[in-house]
């Protein structure tokens, strides 16, 4: 069965660490990247590296598993090659044959919109208006590009054929719940829906193939670029509460917000969510930094999770006390 990872609020949540660990944790035999393509950084803090990737799946820590890339996620050709040369995965990566290619003209289209780029905050990278080729049924895909042809795969089949022999499979998506061009805050939002519904079109794999969903969610949700930010903090309070962050893709500095409970319930009930990851608890209390005991943690921190389980009725079942992976609680064995 999959288990499907899903950020709850505007992205940033931390997908990428949470990911990474569940990789290196559970080992599965695939990591699958869903979501839209490489508008959405993921970063990765391991062994004192930092890594921030855009197409390759952040488990690619686990150096066992077969990272795949699923029909539904638009591709940069330039930007996934690189990742593969610079992360040494030759061998590793497979691209669906179906994935939707991301060329200059989108980019240009994407950064030249006065609306795209100055009224939305489009991150630039071509998504959007690669989407609009095609849903007008003229964008090139992967089977069309000679570099890629060493990566083709068929994504689906290799991912079903895993699940029905009892392998494991993970599926990382991108973006936010509050990014769903669906259920997000329209118009400022991405390209297509970003739940895990859709992370299951991506790749190709029917519900019931789904085990478990995890929602992340961050102590103090973060947003960049434009758009409805209804608990969002200044920037003077932000920078008094030492949260000063700055966007994987774009570079630029993220709105900070305090958690918003509503969101998260609906965004738990909108993805099925079995478990919640909760990220940045060092937000909370300075002092929480690196803790990697329950028992360990505040009675501040400790309320404010067990306020989140009784809103939104979910299991916290990874607790993020820091950006490197060891800097994890995991109490699966003790919740599920």
């Amino acid at each position: 069965m999959a288990t499907i990872v899903v950020g709850g609020q505007w992205g940033d949540e931390g997908k990428g660490k949470i990911i990474s660990y569940l990789a290196l944790k559970d080992k599965p035999d695939i990591v699958a990247r869903a979501g839209v393509g490489p508008n959405a950084g993921h970063t990765v803090t391991y062994k004192g590296k930092k890594y921030g990737v855009r197409q390759i799946p952040s488990g690619f820590v686990h150096e066992k598993a077969r990272l795949l890339i699923g029909a539904g996620v638009l591709v940069n050709p330039e930007v996934v090659l690189k990742e593969i040369k610079d992360l040494n995965l030759e061998g590793r990566v497979g691209i669906d044959y179906r994935c939707g290619i991301i060329e200059k003209k989108h980019v240009e289209l994407d950064r030249g919109s006065e609306h795209l780029a100055k009224q939305i905050g489009s991150t630039g990278t071509g998504c959007g208006p690669a989407n609009v080729d095609r849903a007008y049924r003229k964008l090139k895909q992967a089977k069309d590009v000679e570099e890629l042809k060493p990566y083709l795969t068929d994504v689906a089949k290799e991912v079903n054929e895993a699940l029905d022999k009892g392998l494991g499979v993970l599926v990382e998506n991108s973006q936010g719940f509050g990014l769903s061009l669906y259920y997000g805050t329209y118009p400022y939002v991405t390209s297509k829906d970003t739940t895990a519904s859709m992370a299951c079109v991506d790749i190709g794999i029917g519900p019931k193939k789904v085990k478990d969903v995890v929602v992340v969610f961050k102590s103090f949700p973060t947003r960049v670029g434009a758009g409805p930010f209804p608990t969002e903090m200044s920037q003077e309070e932000a920078e008094r509460l030492g949260i000063v962050e700055y966007g994987t893709v774009t570079g630029r500095r993220r709105r900070v917000g305090y958690f918003d409970f509503e969101m998260a319930k609906y965004a738990c009930m909108i993805n099925s969510a079995t478990q919640i990851a909760l990220t940045c608890v060092d937000y909370l209390d300075k002092d929480m930094k690196g803790v990697r005991r329950y028992e360990d943690l505040s009675r501040k921190v400790r309320e404010f999770i067990e306020k989140l389980e009784e809103e939104t009725k979910v299991p916290v079942t990874i607790i993020s006390t820091g950006p490197n992976l060891e800097d994890t609680i995991d109490l699966r064995k003790e919740k599920l």
